[in-house]
């Protein structure tokens, strides 16, 4: 009993910590995700998830790494930004919270795109920013998918069990 309870909260911690990396994404989410998941295979039983548990979870793995990306790149280029905006935002996004504890999360991305419009491009102000708010609105947009595809994966995973 007391065993299990400890392997249990084990892995609500790593679903925890996995959903923490959708706001600092220097964490790594879905290794969180997954991580719970073969830390019950261990402590139960690997029969009690199937295969078609893992390709699905696999699959999603995917869909999480492509949502990540395309938001970030949708979002800069829906409002005019370049392939160097895209650059400048995702090492904005890395940096920022760093710099900024909490609102480094949202002011790296915008700054990093306007910066990296105004250097590589010399676009004007006006639309560096404009630029700037695209990324971060693709931030968001990969915040709000990607919770949804974790819960869903965590889901699948209880219901399965």
């Amino acid at each position: 009993m007391a065993s299990s309870v400890v392997v249990w909260s084990i892995i609500i911690a790593l679903f925890v910590i996995a959903f923490i990396g959708l706001i600092y994404p220097i964490i790594p989410s879905v290794l969180f995700i997954v991580a719970g998941f073969i830390v019950y295979g261990f402590a139960y039983s690997f029969s009690d998830l199937p295969w078609w548990f893992w390709v699905g979870q696999a699959l999603f793995v995917i869909l999480l790494f492509s949502a990540d990306a395309l938001s970030n790149y949708v979002g800069v280029k829906k409002f005019g930004g370049s392939k160097a905006a895209i650059w400048g935002s995702t090492i904005g996004l890395l940096i920022g919270p760093f710099v900024i504890p909490v609102a480094g999360i949202l002011i790296g991305p915008f700054v990093g795109a306007v910066a990296a419009e105004l250097i590589v491009n010399r676009t004007d102000v006006e639309q560096s920013i404009k630029v700037g708010v695209g990324s971060l609105v693709g931030f968001l947009t990969s915040v709000v998918t990607k919770g949804v595809i974790q819960a869903v994966m965590i889901v699948a995973f209880i219901l399965v069990i």
